[in-house]
């Protein structure tokens, strides 16, 4: 991943922060990642994941906006390199909503670093709304803050940054993710995540818009 990247993401967050004229939003983005190895070439991946709106432009609110549930099988076809497909299912304003997603994902450069690269195609179906279609791109690293390697009951660092292009009703649009978290590996099938996800988008077309949340994730392999 290049630095210069990150840094680049990082003062686009800083910047539409402190200017008026892009839109804001805060909430509150819990999760909880299941992994279950069937094979040794085979894992699956259980995701359940809400959203709790808390601010918007200046003014507090309670906006429940949605709860994702996401089951993701993958196939290991290389020494570093994973292929998986999976499904998501929305629940938002009454409505349910659909998202096949295809993914290709590999270690590569900076292998002390942890860092992993992330190639996702999705298409979302919407009631009474056109298909959305996305490709993303996501690099993150996972840092330990003691030693080389991660051992448990210790901390790391875990940043990620993803470019989404999203397509719909020929209409085109780009967001822009950062995300910084603290971690504790509990053991070695057990770890937790408290850290900030920061996105930006709708600003190639529109106003722009910047949304934060506080994430707290816990993942747990079996």
């Amino acid at each position: 991943m290049n630095i210069r990247i990150l840094l680049l993401s990082l003062f686009l967050f800083v910047s539409a922060g402190i200017q008026a004229q892009f839109r804001s939003q805060y909430g509150l983005l819990p999760a909880i990642n299941i992994n279950k190895k069937v094979n040794p070439q085979y894992k699956l991946n259980f995701k359940l994941e809400g959203r709790q709106r808390l601010y918007q432009q200046g003014e507090a609110t309670a906006d429940y906006q949605l709860t994702d549930m996401a089951l993701v099988l993958a196939r290991r076809v290389g020494l570093d390199h994973n292929l998986a497909g999976g499904y998501l299912i929305r629940f938002q304003d009454g409505q349910r909503i659909h998202r096949f997603i295809q993914q290709w994902s590999f270690e590569g450069g900076f292998t002390n670093l942890g860092l992993v690269h992330r190639f996702v195609l999705d298409q979302t179906f919407t009631p009474e709304e056109a298909t959305q279609f996305r490709l993303r791109y996501r690099a993150a690293i996972q840092l330990p803050l003691s030693g080389q390697s991660l051992n448990e009951r210790e901390l790391y660092l875990k940043m990620s940054n993803e470019y989404l292009g999203e397509l719909q009703a020929a209409e085109y649009d780009l967001e822009i993710r950062l995300v910084l978290a603290l971690g504790f590996h509990i053991t070695d099938n057990n770890k937790i995540e408290l850290g900030l996800d920061n996105r930006l988008d709708a600003f190639l077309q529109d106003q722009g818009r910047l949304r934060s949340w506080s994430i707290l994730s816990w993942y747990r392999a079996f």
